[in-house]
């Protein structure tokens, strides 16, 4: 059985329609929404990754630009829209980055911050995310001195990668349930770090992150790091080891100069000797493994609840964008 087709409208109405539908898409002040487009021809991309990014409409040069990293089993788009920096990037104006990993690097397309060729600085996966950034610079005129990298889990394993080999690039880092720089080196397997964590003094967390970088003498990118003290997956000691390192990193000691609570979640920050917050901590109590959100329409709010994007009343992304100070 096929279809009926429907009989054509006069050509008076098709006008009559046309001219309505040109008037509203040429209304002043109305623009086509932005969408995330995808990047080719970025680099020799040694770690065969894929580039997504976006922009939102009529975004002036000398912008913010942040990398967003997905966690495994999810995709750029997925993490852009529900982890909320999409949204974000309408309201404070940047523009966003959405690396891709390929199921033929990682079967669950876990970013691989754990493998010794893709987190060295010129090497694999590390090098295809700079040179997405360098792209990205280069087509937007951003603000180079106004980069920062995020990721979840796997993603924010790799975000202390390139914070550790390419700390020129970013000024700060946000990790969401991710691990510290050089890991899977210190116990030899990555499965330790998630589950059991590492045996190391912050002085040798601190050497691994120096040495990712030699003769380097900063500035260092600064943290932000987010971790459910219910997380199975990646276990919280992972969180501590991270403080560890980056403090040590910046010269100062792992005492918190602040404590306090933030949407009923402790909450710490670390300051080195000129007052400067090197390092916040945010311990999502009885919160499992994924991207903190909180969907809706206020001030504070971002995101979408999903696999992996947990609904905790409060949203990473607009956490990390203040700290960031991509809000002013």
């Amino acid at each position: 059985m096929t279809p009926t087709r429907a009989a054509r409208p006069p050509f008076t109405v098709l006008v009559t329609l046309l001219v309505a539908l040109t008037s509203v898409l040429l209304a002043p002040g109305r623009a086509a929404a932005a969408s995330l487009q995808e990047v080719t021809g970025f680099g020799s991309n040694p770690g065969a990754l894929r580039m997504f990014r976006y922009v939102p409409d009529g975004l002036p040069a000398g912008w913010p630009v942040v990398v967003a990293l997905h966690g495994c089993t999810q995709n750029a788009a997925g993490y852009g829209t529900g982890g909320g920096w999409l949204q974000l990037a309408d309201r404070w104006k940047f523009s966003v980055v959405l690396p891709q990993q390929q199921s033929a690097n990682n079967l669950s397309s876990c970013f691989n911050w754990f493998q010794t060729g893709d987190i060295a600085r010129g090497q694999g996966e590390a090098a295809s995310i700079a040179q997405m950034v360098d792209r990205q610079l280069a087509d937007t005129s951003g603000d180079a001195s106004r980069v920062q990298v995020t990721g979840l889990s796997a993603g924010g394993g790799m975000t202390a990668v390139m914070m550790a080999a390419y700390p020129e690039k970013f000024a700060a880092g946000g990790i969401v349930a991710g691990l510290p720089y050089g890991c899977a080196q210190a116990v030899g397997s990555p499965y330790v770090c998630m589950y059991v964590g590492a045996t190391q003094t912050a002085r040798q967390w601190g050497d691994r992150v120096r040495a990712a970088r030699p003769g380097y003498t900063g500035p260092w990118p600064t943290l932000v790091a987010f971790q459910g003290t219910a997380d199975y997956t990646v276990k919280p000691v992972n969180m501590t080891d991270l403080t560890r390192q980056w403090t040590d990193a910046h010269g100062t000691d792992q005492s918190a100069d602040a404590s306090d609570t933030v949407a009923g979640f402790p909450h710490q920050v670390f300051r080195d000797a000129s007052g400067r917050a090197v390092v916040e901590t945010y311990s999502l109590t009885g919160m499992g493994h994924g991207q903190p959100v909180d969907p809706g329409s206020g001030g504070e709010q971002c995101g979408t609840a999903g696999a992996y994007l947990l609904d905790v009343n409060l949203c990473a992304a607009y956490r990390m964008g203040r700290a960031w100070g991509l809000d002013g």
